[in-house]
């Protein structure tokens, strides 16, 4: 038997990730974890963030920990619940990415691959869950097939069919060849639960990780104490809250005040305000692209002009240096220069060249008839309905960009920057172009993004894009094992949709994580997965 692909490793780039999400928005209902250690709630704790008495308490506060963003449980097997879940350290996955996104063991010790749909996954030994009991084959196999029944993912990308267990030894079957499956099985869906004890209908699962959920408020604060049993070393932290905050000034006025410990989320222009010994900064490159998805069932965006100009009018390095202040690195392509045979170095789209975006409208027939600087086509006004959200602070700022930009070559943009994006994502006729910010590469692997944002009916295609020969180039990329075949098939696939002018991608995060000059191992990861480990620690 040979070792299935491990990943495609970054040179020069790490690479990170993908955005949590869920469903239940809104909910405010305290769930409190069953196995009570007898410390107060959130809340109630008098003592300042960060207490150096000789019990630990942190404050981590979060701007993306939120409902808005599909994340108000730490239940990974409900929609991206399980970002929450391994990002606080309260699950774990089988596998584990390295610093350059290279799959290394976790919870499972080795794995293998027959060629064909068989996988053999050897677990380790010692581990236990939150709730004590033995982390094995079977309890493994219980949590991976309650995944596939509920999960609406998981299914179409493991493609598993079978699962047998004896003793520390799984043997998955797959429906077909499946060779990143090991990758998805490190998505934050994959983190091993014991289900028996985990209480699905509040969102409160017991994992395998350094601590254990006491009490969760969605769109207020999680509150985890260590696990006093975990198998891989001791947390240091008693008690460890993730406070939500509403946006990037609140968290700047809470990690100033010492009300918060850590930042996640801090707007740029905060940054300034830390640049100091009393605070210090985490920074990594990642796959999180800002990316525009056009909607094809717009009339004016069914315009391939359109689609083009608007590709040649947004200023991708000058959204880059000016508003992110260098924070970033401006996109060609789905992945950023650097992944090894298939970065964005190996493809091209447009350019900016706003002079060129009007002629490619004029030859249309886009022109402005009536002196207002915004051209009109059989009548009817060139004008983008350009929807996003502010959780993600990049994403105002860009839509402000675009919309100066685009008003130079004569079309007007109207934004709809809402936390309601679902309710308009559901209502195709209400939006034109979707801007969001996504990991397009969370395994290190290309076929993630192609999967879910460029087919039929897939959760991430929210522009409705259809094309039948990338359906079928991703169809062959997903049963493809040698790494340079799958690199040319993500390279070919990003020109076709680049070709097509179905998604424009600007720019790629560089997070940072912001932490008081006390706290130790607050460090950001490439996957963007593990925020809370083991290691994290305060003085």
């Amino acid at each position: 038997m040979r070792k299935t692909i491990a990943v495609f490793l970054c040179l020069g780039v790490t690479i990170g990730i993908l955005a949590g999400c869920g469903s239940r928005a809104g909910s405010t209902e305290s769930i409190e974890h069953a196995a009570d250690t007898g410390q107060a709630a959130a809340g109630t704790n008098t003592e300042p963030a960060g207490s150096s008495d000789s019990r630990k308490t942190m404050v981590i506060g979060d701007t993306t920990f939120n409902s808005e963003n599909w994340e108000e449980t730490v239940n990974p097997h409900e929609t991206y619940n399980g970002w929450a879940c391994i990002r606080y350290g309260v699950g774990e996955t089988l596998v584990h990415y390295s610093d350059t996104m290279e799959l290394e063991p976790w919870l499972a010790k080795s794995w293998e691959n027959d060629g064909d749909c068989t996988w053999t996954v050897i677990l380790q030994d010692g581990v236990t869950f939150s709730s004590g009991r033995k982390m094995d084959g079977e309890a493994v196999k219980q949590c991976l097939d309650h995944l596939l029944e509920v999960h609406d993912r998981a299914p179409l990308d493991t493609k598993i069919v079978d699962i047998q267990a004896d003793g520390q030894v799984l043997t998955i079957t797959t429906s077909e060849p499946n060779p990143a499956l090991m990758n998805y099985l490190g998505d934050p869906y994959g983190c091993i639960i014991d289900v028996d004890a985990s209480d699905f209908e509040r969102g409160i699962v017991a994992g395998t990780g350094p601590y254990v959920v006491k009490e969760l408020v969605t769109d207020d604060h999680l509150t985890l104490t260590k696990n006093e049993n975990y198998w891989n070393g001791a947390p240091k932290i008693d008690e460890l809250t993730i406070r939500t905050m509403s946006n990037g000034d609140t968290l700047s006025a809470a990690l100033q005040s010492g009300d918060i410990d850590a930042a996640y989320g801090m707007a740029y222009e905060a940054y300034p305000n830390f640049e100091n010994d009393n605070y210090q900064f985490s920074s990594v490159q990642t796959s999180r692209a800002f990316f525009c998805s056009m909607n094809m069932t717009s009339p004016v965006i069914q315009d391939d002009a359109v689609r083009k100009a608007i590709a040649m009018s947004i200023d991708k390095e000058g959204f880059v240096t000016a508003l992110l202040d260098g924070h970033g690195v401006a996109a060609n392509g789905a992945f950023p220069d650097g992944f090894a045979g298939f970065g964005g170095e190996h493809v091209k789209t447009e350019s900016y060249n706003p002079e060129g975006a009007k002629v490619v409208l004029e030859e249309a027939g886009w022109v402005d008839t009536d002196g207002d600087g915004i051209r009109e086509k059989d009548g009817v006004k060139l004008v983008i309905r350009w929807l996003t959200y502010p959780s993600r602070q990049e994403l105002p700022l860009l839509a402000e960009a675009v919309q100066a930009s685009l008003k130079e070559v004569g079309m007007d943009v109207d934004i709809n920057c809402t936390a309601n994006r679902r309710e308009f994502l559901a209502d195709m006729s209400s939006f034109d172009i979707y801007a969001s910010a996504l990991v397009t590469a969370p395994s290190g692997d290309p076929q993630y993004f192609f999967t879910t944002s460029c087919q039929p009916g897939m959760n991430y295609n929210f522009g409705a894009y259809d094309n039948s020969e990338v359906t079928a180039l991703i169809e062959q990329l997903s049963m493809e094992f040698d790494t340079e075949k799958r690199a040319e098939l993500a390279i070919e696939l990003q020109q076709k949709i680049l070709d097509d002018h179905a998604y424009i991608f600007c720019s790629f995060l560089q997070m940072n994580m912001i932490s008081r000059s006390n706290v130790k191992n607050y460090t950001a990861h490439a996957c963007d997965y593990y925020q809370v480990t083991v290691d994290l620690d305060i003085n």
